[in-house]
């Protein structure tokens, strides 16, 4: 790409980063800029199935608390609804936006559609402290194989961290620094997370992510650079 176009579309700010990193080598700027890149495709597989392991293993666990396999249509009026969650309630103001959008689209409104439609922060809300009260601690009980000394909060915390580098993933922010250092050290903490968390939901599930897995490859790469 030429220099003023990468500068027009991708902005010199952004590639500073990896010019000052590389000691102003311009070829390997380039092939650390698209290795990043590489990494973040990398991370959608296990990022995407994690995301859908965890939200299947949630509704499974509250389709059974509510005994109601509706629970996400009729509970906006219900625990989401709770006083407590304050007048503009979060999980319910979610779900609502949802089936907004359904109706201008002309969507049918199922429960399905409405679990498919939910962020990756819905589901981390149900580990916060005033909806895992009215829940009872039921979203714990997704997590049987957790070592004894993980609990909500600590749960919550590394969901939240997870959140935050998908979130990075997506808008194409450099995920192979530290500083000005090129370092993935932080790619390598969530790539575990993501694995050991989706182990204490089942263990059984640990060879379909491996076959996801590319992460590594895309690290140790970047690290030649």
């Amino acid at each position: 790409m030429r220099l003023n176009l990468r500068n027009q579309y991708f902005s010199q700010a952004r590639y500073n980063r990896y010019l000052i990193s590389t000691g102003h080598d311009i070829n390997r700027a380039k092939k650390l800029y698209l290795a990043n890149i590489r990494l973040a495709q990398a991370f959608h597989p296990i990022l995407s199935q994690f995301e859908v392991v965890l939200r299947n293993s949630l509704n499974d666990q509250l389709s059974t608390h509510f005994a109601n396999q509706n629970w996400i249509k009729t509970e906006k009026n219900g625990f989401m609804n709770d006083p407590s969650l304050g007048q503009r309630p979060y999980l319910k103001g979610q779900i609502l936006s949802s089936e907004r959008r359904m109706r201008r689209n002309h969507i049918t409104i199922t429960s399905g559609k409405l679990i498919a439609d939910q962020t990756l922060g819905f589901w981390i809300a149900l580990f916060s402290t005033p909806h895992y009260k009215l829940l009872l601690g039921k979203p714990i009980q997704i997590l049987p194989n957790k070592p004894s000394i993980e609990n909500r909060a600590s749960f919550h915390q590394k969901l939240q961290k997870i959140r935050h580098f998908r979130n990075r993933v997506n808008h194409c922010e450099p995920l192979c620094f530290s500083g000005n250092i090129i370092d993935c050290s932080e790619a390598i903490i969530i790539r575990t997370l993501i694995l050991d968390l989706a182990s204490w939901i089942n263990p059984g599930i640990k060879p379909f992510f491996a076959k996801l897995d590319n992460v590594h490859n895309k690290i140790n790469y970047i690290m030649t650079i």
